[in-house]
């Protein structure tokens, strides 16, 4: 099967789904980030997918542009002791980089899938 006889899915919903970039049925981990080798239902070949450390960086940004008026909001606003301040970033920031690693992933790999991007040619080939 080649990829005309698929519907082009979204990126995004598919990547948050942690779904396969083609077909958006099978799994697109074998583990907790670990990409699967191959889609389970459509067989694409997901062993080259690749998204580096694209998806930790955004999530540094964000993350990070969340926990510093969080900081100072918790510090000043509230006044809450330090070690208490301390304790809430950091469940924020572990929290929120556990839940939202494994979508931003997927969405990488999703839209490498969808824009036919790799290191050679051969990237997504069945």
């Amino acid at each position: 099967m080649n990829d005309r006889t698929y519907p082009s899915l979204s990126p995004v919903k598919t990547g948050f789904a942690c779904r396969c970039p083609r077909c958006g049925e099978g799994k697109l981990y074998a583990g907790f980030l670990k990409v699967a080798e191959s889609c389970s239902v459509c067989h694409l070949n997901l062993a080259e997918a690749d998204s580096g450390d694209g998806p930790a960086v955004f999530l540094i940004f964000i993350l990070g542009a969340i926990a510093v008026p969080l900081a100072f909001y918790l510090q000043f606003g509230l006044v809450l002791p330090e070690w208490l301040t301390m304790s809430i970033l950091t469940l924020v920031v572990l929290g929120g980089a556990l839940l939202l690693l494994r979508p931003a992933k997927g969405i990488m790999v999703a839209l490498q899938y969808k824009n036919r991007a790799g290191e050679g040619r051969g990237s997504f080939e069945q």
